[in-house]
């Protein structure tokens, strides 16, 4: 077994296929800061290449979720040192994005500010009914958010909610499709490792190509993402076990005409 990497600022932990990547900095209410950012990047390329690894959760330790950026380290940078720090943010979202596994943000309490960017590069989000969605990037005189929010929740709602800075709870972010599905706090884990599970228990090269074919077919016309689909069937035909796949899904349907 390989020994998982030990993170200032993270917790990783891999049972049964499933990866749980933890937000570990609930002192600061799990706040992004530099050595979060890297992490995370690092964190990526430990479960990319990790064979072993299905699924990914990405939750977090304490009250929140992630309250946004630490703006503490940012007290006394120059506009060069603000440029920088917001690219290793930027590259620690790509990171979670690009990551070739299915990625799910289970989130609770605060997701605030960087904390959206976080949960919006997962691949789909649950949500306790307790969390709660704030984009403060005007409020604080910087501007953030702009790309990601946008291809969720259209244009005009991205606009109010930059522009305004209102918090959204968890039943009007279910609403706008910032997240999936909604659980009372006593149901989370339950919720959370049922739906890991699923996941994991499906053919990982089948889900790996849907998620490749859903993301680089979203960024082109229509007819390249047909061709992008078509690919990754022939890829999916060439190198997964589909024709056992349909015999036993034959089977299931003449026991149950049967029943």
């Amino acid at each position: 077994m390989n020994t998982l990497p030990v993170f200032d600022t993270l917790q990783l932990e891999i049972e049964g296929g499933i990866a749980t990547l933890w937000l570990n900095r609930p002192d600061s209410r799990n706040a992004l800061n530099l050595r979060m950012c890297h992490e995370l990047t690092a964190a990526c390329e430990t479960l990319e290449a990790d064979e072993t690894v299905r699924v990914v959760v990405l939750r977090a330790r304490g009250t929140a979720f992630c309250a946004g950026a630490d703006l503490k380290e940012r007290q006394g940078m120059s506009a060069a040192e603000m440029v920088a720090r917001r690219v290793d943010g930027f590259t620690a979202y790509a990171a979670l994005e690009a990551l070739p596994k299915p990625l799910i943000a289970a989130v609770h309490g605060a997701v605030f500010g960087s904390g959206c960017e976080i949960a919006a590069a997962c691949d789909f989000v649950l949500a306790t009914s307790q969390a709660a969605f704030k984009y403060p990037e005007v409020g604080w005189g910087t501007v953030g958010a702009t790309q990601r929010l946008p291809r969720i929740v259209g244009r005009r709602m991205a606009k109010e909610l930059l522009f305004s800075g209102r918090t959204v709870d968890a039943h009007e972010a279910l609403q706008l499709g910032l997240v999936n599905h909604v659980y009372d706090p006593a149901e989370f884990d339950v919720a959370v490792a049922a739906m890991a599970e699923r996941i994991a228990a499906a053919n990982p090269l089948t889900v790996r190509l849907t998620k490749q074919s859903i993301d680089d077919g979203l960024d082109t016309t229509r007819e390249g993402a047909m061709a992008i689909e078509l690919l990754a069937i022939q890829r999916n035909l060439r190198h997964s076990d589909w024709q056992k796949a349909i015999s036993a899904f034959g089977k299931k349907e003449k026991g149950d005409a049967a029943a």
